[in-house]
């Protein structure tokens, strides 16, 4: 089975939804395992402020899930344009995974959460890219051929999955955002996929 990491960070649990949706399409082709993790929040002087082990839902991620997956879906709600503190503290960690250069080669994609339809969502997918690339990782969006892209009235973008939440945070994804997080993780299991077949021949 190649193991499919989705690493997200959610407080809402928007972003979780969107995971949940994107390890559904994970999964939904064969050979394939999502493999879900979290990270913890950290305080505004970037130390981590809770247990080593959530009391609920999915673990947290460790360097190893980053060395031992074959591909890599990475969600994050919007601050300012950006991915959250606590994502990008644990990606910071994350050079010794570059020296190793244990995700070179392998496929990605991002997806993402705002309150309001333009705030920022674009912008967040492109500069959670920033890190994939320079870890040689191979990104992937979200093509037009996916028909929910062309007529949703809430989130989904050509850089990501993602869903429009409203100034109540409201985590419930409307059918088209689903549809694009599920396909988007087809896709990203079935380039894994490919690739792994690839390496056998």
């Amino acid at each position: 089975m190649l193991k499919i990491l989705v690493l997200y960070y959610s407080q809402n649990g928007s972003v979780l939804n969107l995971a949940r949706e994107m390890a559904k399409g994970i999964e939904s082709v064969e050979g394939c395992e999502a493999v879900l993790r979290t990270v913890p929040k950290i305080s505004t002087v970037c130390e981590q402020v809770q247990a080593d082990i959530p009391s609920s839902g999915a673990p947290y991620a460790t360097m190893d899930d980053l060395r031992e997956c074959a591909a890599l879906a990475l969600g994050s709600p919007t601050r300012f344009g950006n991915m959250a503190a606590a994502m990008k503290y644990f990606l910071d960690g994350s050079s010794g995974v570059w020296l190793s250069g244990d995700l070179i080669g392998k496929p990605a994609v991002v997806f993402t959460s705002t309150s309001t339809m333009h705030g920022g969502q674009e912008s967040t997918l492109l500069t959670m890219m920033l890190p994939l690339l320079h870890q040689g990782m191979m990104v992937l969006g979200v093509p037009f051929s996916q028909s929910d892209m062309s007529h949703t009235q809430t989130g989904g973008t050509p850089y990501g999955a993602s869903h429009v939440a409203g100034a109540n945070g409201n985590p419930v994804l409307s059918v088209e955002e689903k549809k694009v997080a599920f396909s988007q993780g087809v896709r990203l299991a079935q380039t894994a996929r490919q690739l792994e077949m690839g390496k056998q021949h």
